[in-house]
């Protein structure tokens, strides 16, 4: 992971640099989905309406949010899961490994070396959704 600031951008465009800002997750159980992002992974929350159904965390150089989706797809089990493509990184997978399993998160895949040097584990969220949890490079 790499930190990357607008001011890094060389070549100034129209309308400014191009960044990804924030990520949202629509789920369908909103505040399960909210407790878990805050009380199992960790992330602080900056902002939730329970009314509205949404609620933003902060997650490094980006916000994440989980929004209430009836419609989103429901994963059951690992037949089901779905890959989000969304990666939590860290600065040490095994200890974060052992922690969110020891709160009950379950994982796809355990902590690994990948064929391109990284070394990550997999976890689904509690609609089924997989995330990568990756080590800071």
């Amino acid at each position: 992971m790499s930190d990357v600031s607008l001011q890094s951008e060389s070549t100034e465009r129209p309308g400014g640099p191009r960044i990804i800002g924030y990520v949202n997750l629509h789920v369908r159980d909103f505040a399960r989905s909210m407790a878990f992002f805050r009380d199992v992974i960790g992330f602080p929350l900056m902002f939730a309406d329970e009314g509205f159904h949404f609620a933003r965390f902060g997650a490094g150089g980006v916000t994440f949010a989980v929004a209430n989706d009836p419609n989103a797809p429901v994963h059951d089990g690992p037949a089901e899961d779905h890959l989000s493509g969304i990666g939590i990184c860290v600065r040490d997978v095994d200890a974060a490994f052992q922690d969110l399993k020891a709160k009950g998160v379950r994982f796809t895949m355990e902590p690994s070396k990948m064929p391109w040097g990284g070394y990550m584990a997999m976890f689904a969220d509690p609609d089924g959704n997989i995330f990568y949890l990756d080590g800071m490079s």
